[in-house]
């Protein structure tokens, strides 16, 4: 049958707040609608009053712009009752049925819920990916040949009997199947929260980013740095790092002639000379009073950009960060530098979210 939503897949336990993020983000461009979700599902279907809005809703903003949401499906048919025998052509039956929403789609997904019950369906998925492909070509659903440049067309097995079917654009969506970017842990790391500034530096700063803030020979101060392994990933790319934190830090650090430690308190530690290129921070605190310090360093151009954790409460989290990025943001445009600020709920983040400030105007040095 016909469907006009937007699905977002989250990480399970963070449904609604995906749900508010949705609810606030496109209630503020005049797309209305409401959310539904199961707890731990994975996702949220965002349903929309008006299903000729379904197309201005996938294009309104992308996935990297949002802080929970791992990808964003615009949703236009829900097959249910599947049954076991022939699911390619039950699917192309539904199809008939709906008002094609694209003339061609470049490439296809086959998708499933990113929980423990979800993956009992990922053999299947993949298996069910060149069947359906081949007859969503023959069908004229599918260029011949993969294009990524054109929109995906995604099927969502929620269950094996249930589907959803949508499709995303490619300026706009995730690159990586489920949203999720899977990354490979440095086994010479000292900790496995390495990942999640890598996950940071990877998937929220352009290459131009990255080159400009991580350049070797360049400096950084790492906040709550113990064992190192937000230190880890500075040095790895050349950065000299001052790392603050009343416990140790690792010797391997420690012996790159890269590292200086401080046993110092994180919220009154100023800069060995002045200011640094980077600050970065991951200590487990309040959210307001880690984003406070961090437009302290930026407003007293101690850093020239930031990036950091902020831990969130068991509820009314999006709230929270919502909260804390304001009153940071306001601080910021009071300067007459220019920022770019990109808050995410990153695949390697647990019960916190990632924040990148990058200066990108001229008293950057």
């Amino acid at each position: 049958m016909s469907q006009t939503s937007v699905i977002a897949y989250c990480r399970p336990g963070y449904e609604n707040d995906a749900a508010n993020e949705l609810t606030t983000r496109y209630g503020e461009v005049s797309i209305y609608g409401y959310p539904v979700s199961k707890k731990n599902s994975g996702f949220v279907l965002y349903h929309l009053y008006d299903a000729q809005q379904l197309s201005n809703a996938i294009a309104e903003f992308a996935v990297r712009d949002t802080i929970f949401p791992r990808q964003l499906i615009a949703a236009f048919a829900t097959l249910a009752n599947i049954e076991k025998e022939d699911r390619v052509g039950q699917i192309l039956e539904c199809l008939k049925d709906v008002e094609k929403p694209l003339s061609i789609f470049g490439a296809i997904d086959i998708e499933y819920p990113d929980t423990e019950e979800g993956k009992t369906l990922a053999k299947f998925c993949k298996k069910f990916t060149v069947p359906m492909r081949q007859a969503l070509r023959k069908a004229g659903w599918l260029t011949a040949k993969e294009n990524t440049g054109k929109a995906k067309i995604h099927i969502f097995f929620e269950s094996f009997e249930t589907c959803h079917i949508g499709y995303s654009l490619p300026t706009h969506a995730s690159k990586d199947h489920l949203g999720i970017c899977r990354l490979k842990f440095p086994s010479d790391s000292p900790s496995r929260s390495t990942l999640k500034l890598e996950d940071a530096l990877v998937n929220m700063l352009s290459s131009q980013e990255q080159t400009k803030v991580l350049r070797s020979g360049g400096r950084a101060v790492d906040l709550g740095a113990c064992p190192g392994g937000w230190t880890y990933q500075l040095v790895k790319r050349g950065m000299y790092v001052e790392a603050i934190d009343n416990g140790l830090v690792a010797d391997s650090l420690m012996q790159t002639g890269l590292v200086e430690h401080h046993a110092a308190d994180g919220f009154t530690y100023k800069p060995q000379f002045g200011r640094v290129d980077l600050l970065v921070c991951d200590m487990i605190e309040q959210p307001d009073r880690v984003a406070k310090l961090m437009g302290d360093w930026l407003v007293k151009h101690w850093a020239t950009h930031a990036i950091f954790n902020l831990k969130l409460p068991m509820k009314r989290r999006f709230e929270t960060v919502e909260d804390a990025v304001a009153l940071l943001k306001t601080r910021l445009h009071a300067l007459e530098d220019a920022f770019s600020v990109k808050v995410r709920h990153l695949y390697h983040d647990r019960d916190e979210v990632t924040v990148t400030i990058i200066r990108t105007s001229k008293h950057e040095v």
